[in-house]
């Protein structure tokens, strides 16, 4: 993997961490919750974590398979153009992205882990549709022809560094206590309010992304 290609999907992998759900329920567990807090946000983030792994592993084997149906001479131009074609529109779609003042973020409904991991699957699946900076990472490495030995870590990389913001305010948590009130309930606040400003600056960014790592190939 070029230096090149591991420094973009590190980016998105970065743009990734501002996941407005996943922090979300990490917040309100951090301010509701007393027992069992760590073990709970712990079971909800692996499955988070395990969700887009699998559904990473499903891309870059099915994308991988259709990339092989097409010959050498046309599969980089196809797949640029299609590349490009998908950064403009998310670009331009980017601007008329609902930006609503107030959005409900998922809660869990009781405090049993299988609820937990029920939480992780319904975040994910709210998600995953709007998981563009994770989807542009495996589109970049499927069009880069990686060896499994070099994609299946940087999937599992992408995705620590994914829900290393929560394990970060959970560690915060645990050693401030108190202290931490007062920023994570402002932090709940602003993610309850700007969720669809962080998803349409993720929208614009991917398509630029995508925008000018497609025109080398065309």
């Amino acid at each position: 993997m070029s230096a090149e290609l591991l420094l973009v999907v590190g980016g998105l992998a970065l743009l990734d961490m501002l996941s407005p759900a996943t922090l979300g329920v990490t917040v309100y567990l951090l301010l509701t919750e007393k027992e069992r807090l760590s073990s709970r946000l712990m079971i909800y983030l692996s499955t988070v974590a395990a969700f887009y792994f699998f559904v990473g592993i499903v891309f870059m084997l099915g994308l991988d398979v259709l990339l092989t149906a097409f010959s050498s001479i046309f599969q980089n131009r196809i797949v640029s153009w299609v590349m490009l074609i998908i950064g403009v529109l998310l670009f331009i779609a980017s601007f008329y992205y609902p930006k609503s003042e107030k959005n409900d973020l998922p809660r869990p409904k009781s405090k049993s882990k299988s609820s937990m991991i029920a939480l992780g699957f319904t975040t994910s699946l709210i998600e995953v549709g709007a998981a563009f900076p994770y989807f542009a990472a495996i589109g970049l490495m499927s069009t880069s022809n990686l060896a499994v030995y070099q994609w299946l870590p940087t999937l599992v990389g992408y995705n620590l560094v994914m829900v290393l913001p929560p394990i970060i305010l959970l560690t915060l948590h645990l050693l401030l206590g108190r202290v931490m009130q007062r920023p994570l309930e402002r932090l709940r606040i602003k993610l309850s309010k700007y969720s669809g400003s962080a998803i349409s600056w993720m929208m614009s960014i991917v398509g630029l992304i995508l925008i000018f790592y497609s025109l080398d190939y065309l």
